[in-house]
């Protein structure tokens, strides 16, 4: 899953709206740019958040670019597991002790750790500067019409799976991003589709859980038209994305 590039982000929302008929490259970063600020992520570049997903515990800390990500759990013996993923690394903790850990494995866990608040957060890191935004147009899921949003990573900054690639569903009315997929290259490789429910709001910034299905039929669904496919029903549920007890507090920007 996209390791999160951490750079400053950049805005550019268009001034004169005639420029979205001449300009797709403006037309897809102004609706990104109306997606984060709809959905009040902005206020996560300099904030505080916990939440529950599955068996463990995160806790989610970024302020001007230097950013603190952090899982709790408990392993087989019954041992508290610390996760601890920061601009300077990755540190595994076993009972407050630093547990040593081969690179395949401090590379797999990092990645973990990072694909759950890339996620839970999105499309904040949609202007990361890794990732490249193409316009599909617009496209009708179960009678509503949708920005379409290719998105797809340089390979500098763009994670060891930078070759992953993302479709995104924002509803052209407000924006709400209703849908997510992505086909990715890693292990055997495959795809997913992914259909919000439960929104909410969190100190004013938009929270959603996920249904997360793939295929029914490997390779048989053809990944730029995979809301097809799911309005077809030819994809079947995988699991279920879903953050409980999610707590937001702004920090300040020094």
């Amino acid at each position: 899953m996209k390791l999160l590039n951490h750079k400053p982000f950049s805005f550019s929302i268009p001034i004169i709206l005639l420029m979205l008929h001449f300009n797709p490259l403006v037309a897809q970063e102004s609706v990104v740019d109306k997606a984060i600020e709809v959905s009040g992520m902005e206020k996560m570049k300099n904030a505080e958040a916990s939440f529950t997903f599955r068996k463990h515990t995160y806790s989610y800390q970024r302020q001007n670019g230097q950013f603190t990500y952090i899982r709790i759990g408990k392993n087989k013996h019954g041992g508290l597991v610390r996760d601890v993923f920061t601009n300077k690394g990755f540190i595994r903790y076993i009972d407050d002790t630093v547990a040593p850990i081969t690179e395949e494995r401090k590379n797999a866990y990092t990645n973990s750790v990072n694909s759950v608040m890339y996620f839970a957060f999105l499309p904040l890191w949609l202007k990361d500067q890794a990732v490249v935004l193409e316009n599909k147009g617009t496209t009708s899921i179960k009678g509503k019409e949708y920005h379409k949003i290719r998105v797809i990573f340089k390979k500098e900054g763009g994670g060891v799976d930078y070759e992953d690639v993302f479709l995104y569903w924002f509803d052209v009315e407000d924006y709400s991003m209703d849908y997510l997929a992505y086909t990715y290259f890693t292990g055997k490789g495959g795809m997913r589709f992914r259909e919000a429910y439960n929104q909410r709001t969190v100190n004013g910034v938009t929270v959603q859980d996920y249904r997360n299905l793939q295929p029914k039929i490997k390779d048989g669904v053809p990944f730029e038209q995979i809301e097809k496919a799911f309005e077809n029903g030819k994809l079947e549920e995988l699991s279920i994305i879903e953050l409980k007890n999610v707590k937001i507090s702004t920090l300040p920007k020094i």
